[in-house]
């Protein structure tokens, strides 16, 4: 089974890909997408919507998997990551994948076995998890982290 994690973001979109074969998981890939700085808001997530529709297209992944939105510090960063968790979710569901939802504490507590765990606990567990060489960057680890909480939920 092949996962497509997304930690979804307005100025930063990490994704990871991950196979599962049994209890085995193999890294495919992972890394961000980072729309223009400056640029207006409505092309940030088109340039967001952009690329998660060519890299699903790319990866085929059989389900997606995606963070669920967290309380953020205001409203308005808050209505700003629900529009681009939207743009993913859209690009997943025009992609034909099933699409699974984990909170963030969930996703920490499967990958570190602490809901409080930090983004560098989580670097370091994807990466040991997955035999990756060094660490990801802090959200394309994450989007692994999410890829592999499915991975696990979905046995």
């Amino acid at each position: 089974m092949r996962i497509f994690g997304i930690d979804p973001g307005s100025s930063i979109t990490g994704y990871g890909v991950i196979d599962r074969d049994g209890r085995r998981l193999s890294h495919i890939d992972n890394g961000i997408i980072r729309p223009k700085v400056g640029s207006p808001y409505t092309a940030r997530l088109g340039t967001i919507y952009d690329a998660l529709v060519k890299l699903l297209r790319q990866f085929a992944p059989n389900t997606v998997a995606i963070e669920e939105v967290f309380v953020a510090k205001n409203v308005h960063s808050a209505l700003h990551l629900g529009q681009a968790r939207g743009v993913a979710i859209l690009a997943a569901t025009q992609a034909g994948c099933p699409v699974h939802e984990y909170p963030s504490r969930t996703v920490k507590q499967a990958i570190v076995g602490y809901g409080n765990a930090t983004k560098e606990q989580i670097q370091v567990m994807t990466a040991r998890l997955l035999g990756l060489p060094q660490t990801a960057t802090t959200d394309a680890a994450d989007a692994l982290a999410v890829a592999i909480t499915h991975a696990h939920t979905a046995r």
